[in-house]
């Protein structure tokens, strides 16, 4: 059984559905933690879960923000119009800016020594500070591929529609998750059958 994890609403609404992993749901409903399992392994993902979660938020508004802020589409505007394109274009490349940004800060902290925490507690817990910290750059890492990708379908005209569906994904969610590749439709779904194989 998974522990569910409830967010602040506006968290929950720029991270869109529920986010599982094996011992936990992130959600904006039931308050509180339930779940089974080694405790100080379930905050311990917790934690880390929370800290990517928040770090992703963070790192895009800091980006929205550096670009001006969200997109107002005007009513005759029609769907990727070349202003969107552009405007996502501009959001993708401030969103990795400050992903690589961070991670140089990082990498600075890292070389600059090793811990040297007198108490051995003081120590395991900065030790703990430190692989969430890497974890969650490695996370990023890893979303740096999907910018890239989005990127290069702005590129060929591919951004903004649905992989599988080819519907349109919509302003909104590719405001709040700019990387989406699928509608939340089809996102569901994907998530269902993922979830069905898994169980098997």
């Amino acid at each position: 059984m998974a522990a569910r994890i409830s967010l602040c609403p506006e968290l929950c609404g720029l991270i869109g559905p529920p986010q599982t992993t094996d011992r936990f749901t992130v959600t904006g409903k039931n308050p509180g933690l339930q779940g089974v399992g080694d405790p100080l392994e379930t905050r311990a993902e917790f934690l880390w879960m929370a800290t990517a979660l928040s770090d992703d938020i963070d790192v895009l508004a800091k980006a929205k923000r550096a670009i001006g802020g969200a997109y107002v589409s005007t009513e005759n505007e029609p769907y990727m119009s070349e202003a969107q394109q552009d405007y996502f274009r501009k959001l993708l490349h401030a969103w990795k800016r400050s992903i690589l940004e961070a991670a140089a800060g990082t990498l600075q902290q890292l070389q600059d020594g090793p811990i040297r925490e007198p108490d051995l507690n003081d120590r395991a817990s900065s030790e703990t500070d430190w692989g969430i910290e890497l974890r969650t750059r490695d996370r990023q890492r890893k979303l740096i591929a999907k910018i890239d990708s989005a990127l290069r379908r702005i590129e060929e005209g591919e951004y903004g529609y649905c992989e599988v569906t080819g519907e349109p994904i919509g302003l909104g969610r590719l405001e709040a998750r700019p990387i989406a590749t699928m509608t939340v439709e089809a996102q569901e779904a994907h998530e269902r059958r993922e979830k069905i194989s898994r169980d098997d």
